[in-house]
């Protein structure tokens, strides 16, 4: 069973009819019990960092998804399911966040682009990664923030947007993306289903 997790924000449904369409057994979730039961987990999220973990707060999450995220089990953090798992994040200042990964959430430097980075960009791999492909894929992205992970080890992915930015990380079975898997066609569930595919 995979536990999507609900915090009361986030693309939940796209993310479940993406795990149909694959053929894997989850469920839409806010209880800590039904997390730390499941087989895998993924934690999706859309809107503000300080948002998103104020809920997470409310409905006594924290503490679970750091469990859940220990490295015991497969774990996915998506869009700002990512920046979640990192310590703060210049989008919400002076709230802390989840802390499994070292590091910050930083603002994207526009370079005369536009901001938010929205659209297909290919990423590239940082290191070899259980999940993501080696063949440049392309994949969407919405997000105006990225991730400086302390540890250079931990990033799995990068794509170009006026500079290197950081989309990914891979520890153990902790993984997460900045892009969205479950909108990125053929390309996105062929990386769920390696992590459906994945073995403890």
């Amino acid at each position: 069973m995979i536990a999507v997790i609900d915090y009361g924000a986030g693309n939940l449904h796209s993310v479940k009819n993406a795990l149909d369409y694959l053929g894997a057994e989850s469920i839409i979730t806010s209880s800590s019990d039904e997390i730390l039961r499941s087989d895998k987990v993924i934690l999706p999220g859309v809107g503000s960092f300080g948002d998103a973990m104020r809920s997470l707060k409310e409905k006594n999450l924290v503490e679970s998804i750091k469990r859940a995220a220990d490295g015991t089990k497969p774990f996915l953090g998506i869009c700002l399911g990512l920046q979640l798992l990192f310590g703060s994040s210049e989008e919400s200042p002076g709230v802390e966040g989840l802390g499994v990964f070292k590091g910050s959430v930083v603002k994207i430097p526009e370079h005369g682009l536009k901001i938010p980075h929205m659209g297909w960009n290919n990423i590239l791999l940082a290191k070899e990664s259980r999940i993501l492909p080696d063949d440049k894929p392309y994949v969407y992205f919405v997000h105006s923030y990225y991730i400086k992970a302390e540890d250079r080890t931990d990033v799995s992915a990068y794509t170009e947007y006026g500079e290197r930015l950081d989309v990914a990380v891979e520890r153990g079975n902790v993984f997460a993306t900045q892009f969205h898997p479950e909108k990125s066609g053929k390309a996105g569930l062929d990386i769920l289903k390696r992590f459906l595919d994945l073995k403890e």
